[in-house]
């Protein structure tokens, strides 16, 4: 019988393997154009990072996948797929080949499928965008947007099945990178790095945009990770008092990793503001109320905790002590929106010309679903379908409808819509549930979760936020919860017992 040998590097065979990448990397670095080295650079540190771990390539995903948008509109060199399809197909193939590895060398936690509960919803959003190819305009537009919930769906397996234990805290961390690096880049073009002037505000700041092209899937991506990074900064915090009050002394990781969380909520929370996006906002005050309603196991000290804070913020608001600009910002939301019921007849101005396109936008989205009530037009086909459905002085499609319920009631029928609800409705559910957890970091890591599945149902009122990739971070996240449910429910049994 013949055994199969492992390949096995020495420490010297690894040094030579070293200098040789070292060298051809530095041959085609003098030779070749900076886009191609550029490239060249990231492909062989995203292939070293495959070899040593599925999690550094889960990594790479999470904080590359947001650069599509740049990459596609800046790099003269343009990759055959974008830069987050790379890194789904790197991440797959190195969880294959670590599979593998651990097979032949006798390891255990090989690949078994491990059911849960949070897959349910995806599934079932998944199985009903399936159904939308039969009324979908275009097969190839439908095709890329139901991948989408496809590859969240894989996602979410991978990192159920992979993370083991506290390992969870590093996609966490990840997913807070991710957010803190677009964050400094769109503080950046805040304090005049873009130089934009279209999104000039008050003839000082220029909106921020990071690598997303536009504000408001900017400040989406801010509200989406902030707060996760809030709660981890407060895990951390109590971890600490709690270590001080037991033994005098705060161990330097829990020290290290409280201000690491502090300072990148921080520098969320500005990015958030600079991207002067009042949905982002709107779902950023909302999410806010849910995590403090959320942060007590009992509803009264929940509900008490929501009212104080509310006063605070209420007294702040009529004492005209918060800065006039965002007042401004805030107000001109009602009284722009709700001023206007039909926006064929209204005079397009300057001042009223975002606001009109995007309302004219809702009310294509309407006329689709009237056209095509039960399966919509097929994922991904608003904007295929746009010109049988326009208003007349709106010839030109955003691409989808700016408020994802409209785009999936326009797309995906009367039956995509009560699908995407429900599935959207069993996630916070068991996210509620998932706050049982007896471990406090994981608990108000669960906390941050359900603030984030708020943030998102209220920003998608005014947007569409599966843009950018950012639907990977977004299986990432489910993915996270997956395993802090099955942890909570673990505890739940045990105590029964």
């Amino acid at each position: 019988m013949i055994r199969q040998q492992r390949i096995a590097f020495s420490p010297a065979n690894t040094k030579w393997l070293s200098l040789l990448i070292a060298a051809l990397f530095g041959l085609v670095a003098a030779l070749a154009p900076v886009n191609i080295t550029f490239s060249l650079g990231i492909l062989i540190a995203f292939g070293l990072t495959v070899l040593i771990t599925p999690w550094a390539a889960l990594m790479m995903l999470i904080i590359l996948s947001p650069l599509k948008v740049l990459i596609a509109t800046e790099s003269a060199f343009q990759l055959p797929l974008d830069v987050g399809q790379l890194a789904f197909l790197g991440l797959l193939l190195a969880w294959g080949v670590d599979q593998v590895a651990r097979r032949r060398s006798g390891l255990r936690h090989t690949a078994r499928f491990q059911w849960s509960p949070v897959y349910f919803p995806v599934l079932l959003f998944t199985l009903i965008g399936g159904l939308t190819v039969f009324s979908a305009h275009s097969v190839s537009a439908w095709l890329t947007e139901w991948l989408k919930w496809l590859v969240i769906l894989i996602v979410v397996v991978l990192v159920n099945h992979t993370s083991q234990r506290d390992q969870w805290r590093w996609l966490v961390t990840g997913l807070v990178l991710a957010g803190l690096a677009n964050a400094l880049v769109g503080l950046y073009q805040f304090f005049g790095g873009s130089g934009a002037l279209h999104l000039l505000i008050n003839d000082r700041f220029f909106r921020a945009f990071g690598t997303f092209g536009q504000p408001n899937p900017f400040g989406g991506f801010m509200g989406l990770v902030l707060p996760l990074a809030l709660m981890m900064a407060l895990g951390y915090a109590l971890r600490a008092w709690q270590s001080w009050r037991t033994a005098r002394v705060i161990p330097l990781y829990e020290m290290v990793s409280g201000i690491f969380f502090t300072v990148a909520a921080l520098v969320l929370f500005a990015g958030l503001v600079a991207s002067w996006s009042r949905g982002a906002w709107m779902g950023f005050v909302v999410s806010g109320g849910v995590m403090v309603f959320a942060l007590p196991r009992r509803f009264w000290h929940g509900l008490l905790l929501v009212g104080g804070i509310s006063g605070i913020v209420a007294i702040l608001w009529f004492a005209r002590i918060l800065p006039a600009s965002i007042v401004e910002r805030i107000n001109s939301t009602t009284a722009e929106y709700f001023s206007i019921s039909d926006v064929r007849g209204v005079d397009i101005t300057p001042d009223n010309y975002a606001v009109v396109e995007r309302l004219a936008h809702w009310q294509a989205a309407l006329n689709m679903a009237t056209q095509e009530s039960w399966l919509g037009v097929g994922l991904g086909n608003y904007e295929i379908a746009y010109d049988d459905s326009r208003l007349i002085n709106w010839q030109e499609s955003l691409g989808h409808a700016h408020n994802y319920y409209l785009n999936i009631l326009a797309e995906a029928g009367i039956i995509g819509l009560l699908g995407y609800g429900k599935a959207w409705l069993i996630i916070m559910w068991l996210t509620w549930r998932a706050r049982r957890h007896p471990d406090n970091l994981a608990r108000v890591t669960v906390i941050g979760l359900l603030g984030s599945w708020v943030y998102l149902s209220i920003h998608h009122l005014f947007d569409s936020l599966y843009v950018n990739n950012l639907f990977i971070h977004l299986g990432l996240m489910l993915g996270i919860l997956s395993v802090l449910y099955n942890q909570s429910q673990r505890h739940i049994r045990v105590e029964t017992l």
